[in-house]
């Protein structure tokens, strides 16, 4: 199938849409509102005119950035989408790196 991922923060109601969709935790309005005006870069991908998956950067601005809402629709799962997505974030040359075992992330969930 063909995908194409462009460069654009997800509205709040298809951020929703395609967490859900995809299996991740649910987001409130207003966290989802908070957080997505906190990106640093997002994609969406698309499959035709339908949004299919999504991924964020995020970070501090200095030292820490973070690849998060990595999602697509079952459906399209296992077929390339995901891979593109992870592209697009990482062709921003924020220069992530694998930091395991060296140092270990933590997450608070809200």
């Amino acid at each position: 199938m063909d995908y194409v991922v462009r460069a654009e923060t997800p509205a709040v109601e298809l951020y929703q849409r395609l967490r859900v969709g995809a299996g991740l935790s649910p987001k409130s309005t207003e966290a989802a509102t908070a957080g997505l005006a906190g990106s640093w870069y997002a994609v969406v991908a698309y499959h035709g005119d339908r949004p299919i998956g999504m991924g964020r950067v995020i970070g501090d601005g200095g030292t820490a950035f973070q690849i998060v809402d990595m999602c697509v629709l079952p459906e399209h799962q296992g077929r390339g989408a995901g891979k593109k997505i992870m592209a697009a974030l990482v062709d921003r040359k924020y220069g992530f790196a694998e930091t395991a075992p060296a140092s270990v992330g933590m997450a608070l969930r809200l």
